[in-house]
């Protein structure tokens, strides 16, 4: 663990990057925990990622890597953890001196806490709708909390293949199948949304009804049509939820400190009203 009074620094990449929150989150972090740490947002095209990495010094500690690095990263690094490695990306690097040690994917458990936050039911299947790269991190945590089975639905199934094999890749050899969109059959325990609010028409937020848990990725605008759907007698999760509990975890491996998640969240929460989100 570092000491505490030891100044280091960390950043979100990516492009797009301005939008992020994770300047929030962290920057919270610190002053909860009284580290005298700086993070920052900074824009990094993945063209120009490698370059970006070869230049740091040794009071840069840990990045937080956004669209489009998380893929391109994996490509770059070396000590990949087995998750980032079935995940299909990176988004969290440790550093040391300058030098990335730890490639890691906080996303994947992030959206299994999520989840255990507020259900703590059983999770025998479930269904995705969206095929990227979120699909996959929280496909993959679906059957991390016991699915046999994960249904993904998307707008363009081929486009969905990738993230269906890094879900069927995991040890516990779940079942996976792909489905259109526009009508294919929701089932489960857990319907994850990783599409646009402008994806969710009447006929898809029906076709959720029944689902016990909502666990819906998009934080802004909130709520979407899917979050908005959901009464007292179901559970909703929001991406709120996520990128708070995965934060925190990039929180601890940058720290080694526990994040704090209450005032983390917090934080989140302020930063979205103060954006009209």
């Amino acid at each position: 663990m570092l000491s505490p009074d030891q100044t280091m620094r960390c950043a979100v990449l990516g492009d797009p990057v301005a939008h992020s929150l994770s300047p929030a989150l962290h920057r919270a972090g610190y002053t909860a925990l009284g580290l005298d740490w700086v993070y920052d947002a900074v824009r990094v095209h993945e063209d120009g990622l490698a370059a970006f990495l070869g230049g740091l010094g040794a009071d840069w500690r840990g990045l937080s890597l956004t669209m489009p690095l998380k893929r391109r990263a994996l490509e770059l690094v070396t000590d990949v953890t087995d998750r980032a490695r079935l995940a299909g990306g990176v988004n969290t690097l440790v550093l040391e001196h300058g030098s990335v040690v730890l490639a890691d994917n906080t996303d994947l458990p992030g959206a299994v806490a999520a989840i255990r936050e507020r259900y703590d039911g059983p999770v025998t299947a479930g269904t995705v709708l969206g095929g990227g790269a979120t699909a996959a991190s929280t496909g993959l945590a679906l059957v991390e909390l016991g699915a046999r089975r994960v249904r993904l639905l998307a707008r363009s199934p081929e486009r969905a293949a990738a993230a269906a094999a890094a879900i069927a890749a995991h040890p516990a050899a779940p079942t996976v199948e792909v489905d259109e969109l526009a009508d294919g059959r929701v089932e489960g325990e857990v319907v994850v949304s990783t599409v646009p609010a402008a994806a969710q028409d009447t006929a898809l937020v029906e076709r959720c009804a029944n689902v016990p848990v909502v666990f819906e990725v998009v934080y802004d605008p909130w709520p979407t049509p899917l979050a908005a759907s959901v009464g007292d007698d179901r559970v909703l999760v929001g991406g709120l939820d996520l990128l708070v509990h995965q934060a925190v975890l990039q929180f601890e491996l940058f720290t080694g400190v526990a994040g704090p998640l209450a005032a983390m969240r917090a934080a989140g929460e302020r930063a979205l009203a103060a954006a009209g989100g």
